[in-house]
């Protein structure tokens, strides 16, 4: 059932991440996924970037290198966990958002539509039982330097994915009722 997959979805972070790689075909259908997100006008904006191999590594440095320069008062040990998240994962996709060049639509719902694309991701990575987790930190700003992206594209975070061991704890939420409001 849909909503068992739903409350079984978490975060799974690189540091739990094994060495096992990811099949370039359980890559292609959690993108797969993605693509049958919903999108108001049909502009489908969701792009993705897929870096496996030394290009992690090099994401790392580029992103320990960008938050050394451009943060006021960095931390080492920060700048060390940029380097060594990319290198844990078995993959990380960049999650992109390609704005509609006539601007047909707010800029939210194309965010929107992205951010459903990932939770597709998210649950096929579930399904498969494969550990994932999206990263958003600042430093996305400049992934224009570290890859060619289209005019109007911005970089929304980065969805790690990666094997683990072990089991997952049980999620908890506040109840429903608690956030809704019904109007007979």
């Amino acid at each position: 059932m849909i909503l068992d997959l739903i409350r079984k979805r978490r975060s799974v972070f690189p540091a739990q991440y094994n060495d096992k790689p990811i099949a370039k075909a359980d890559i292609e259908k959690v993108l797969e996924a993605a693509n049958w997100a919903p999108n108001h006008k049909k502009t489908e904006p969701w792009r993705f970037k897929v870096m496996t191999g030394e290009t992690k590594e090099k994401l790392g440095l580029f992103l320990s290198l960008k938050y050394m320069e451009n943060v006021a008062d960095p931390k080492q040990m920060k700048a060390k966990k940029l380097i060594e998240n990319p290198k844990m994962a078995g993959a990380i996709i960049a999650i992109c958002m390609q704005r509609d060049p006539k601007e047909s639509l707010p800029e939210w719902e194309e965010i929107a539509a992205t951010s459903m694309a990932v939770q597709n991701m998210w649950l096929c990575c579930t399904e498969m039982g494969i550990g994932s987790y999206w990263s958003s930190p600042p430093l996305v700003k400049f992934m224009d330097e570290f890859f060619e992206m289209e005019p109007g594209e911005k970089c929304l975070g980065f969805f790690y994915m990666g094997h683990f061991d072990g089991e997952l704890p049980e999620g908890t939420r506040e109840p429903i009722e608690d956030k809704v409001v019904w109007a007979d």
